[in-house]
């Protein structure tokens, strides 16, 4: 960890103690500096865990996300496919990333370590303090969920989605999101379990893309729903062997192997003129 000391105590009181900014015109000259300065140090703690995610996942294979409940148990159907998801994607050479807790997660980081592969767990800090799973052969921890959430997207070929809850479709709908805005280049989002997903997806169709007209039609290309493990997994490593276009009437750019290359992560594009900006637009590093 790039933040090895015993500082925790140190950014909690941080934590409970600074002032929201918005308030920060209501301050007293001196508090307002000192509340600006303890801003700062989270602004250090934030990057630190961006680093350490950063140089401890591009160490590691390209990787596929599994993401799911973690209150689902051994003996559901569920638990038992992602366990032989994590398998199946360790024997496509994959590194297999989950979110390091139970249920699902435990799923997918168990195949993937006995079928001796690199079983990645992305652990995120809880006031109800989450129990990783013993499955991990890389194990990072994070207090911020933002950050947690950048390395998933940055480092993975594909998202597979169990059946899960608010987290589970958090993940979705942002993968979903960065796609539709075309912020990355379209990779795939596999759901496994018709029963589950299917009502979600009816509701979209009709609801989002027929009643409101808040989606498109393309959109739903964006996704696959299965009840194949095997399909999921084909499906990913087709996509990331070049034999399978995603969401294929989505625009590319001449910078997206560039952008893969380099291991930048999201798409650059034209930025608002900043203060003092000779034209309205800048371009993007």
């Amino acid at each position: 960890m790039l933040w090895s000391y015993t500082e925790d105590a140190y950014f909690d009181c941080i934590s409970t103690t600074i002032v929201h900014l918005p308030y920060l015109s209501h301050m007293e000259p001196t508090d307002r500096k000192q509340a600006l300065a303890l801003e700062s140090w989270r602004a250090l703690r934030i990057l630190s865990e961006f680093v350490d995610g950063v140089e401890t996942m591009s160490k590691c294979a390209p990787g596929v996300a599994v993401f799911g409940s973690a209150r689902l148990k051994p003996t559901h159907p569920s638990f038992v496919q992602a366990e032989k998801c994590g398998r199946l994607l360790v024997e496509k050479g994959f590194a297999v990333i989950t979110g390091g807790g139970p249920g699902i997660m435990e799923a997918a980081n168990k195949g993937a370590k006995e079928a001796g592969g690199t079983s990645v767990g992305l652990n995120i800090v809880l006031p109800m303090e989450q129990r990783p799973n013993p499955f991990q052969t890389v194990d990072i921890e994070f207090r911020y969920f933002f950050v947690r959430k950048v390395m998933f997207v940055k480092y993975a070929r594909g998202f597979i989605i169990f059946p899960g809850g608010f987290g589970t479709m958090d993940e979705l709908f942002e993968a979903l999101t960065l796609i539709q805005t075309l912020k990355i280049v379209p990779f795939p989002v596999v759901l496994v379990g018709r029963e589950f997903w299917s009502g979600l997806v009816e509701w979209m169709k009709k609801t989002l893309r027929d009643d409101y007209e808040t989606v498109s039609a393309g959109d739903f290309d964006m996704f696959t729903i299965t009840d194949s493990v095997e399909e999921a997994v084909q499906v990913v490593w087709e996509s990331h062997t070049g034999q399978r276009v995603v969401a294929p009437k989505l625009p590319r750019f001449e910078t997206d192997a560039e952008e893969r290359v380099s291991g930048d992560g999201t798409r650059g594009g034209p930025r608002h003129r900043r203060r003092g900006g000779d034209s309205w637009h800048e371009s993007a590093i």
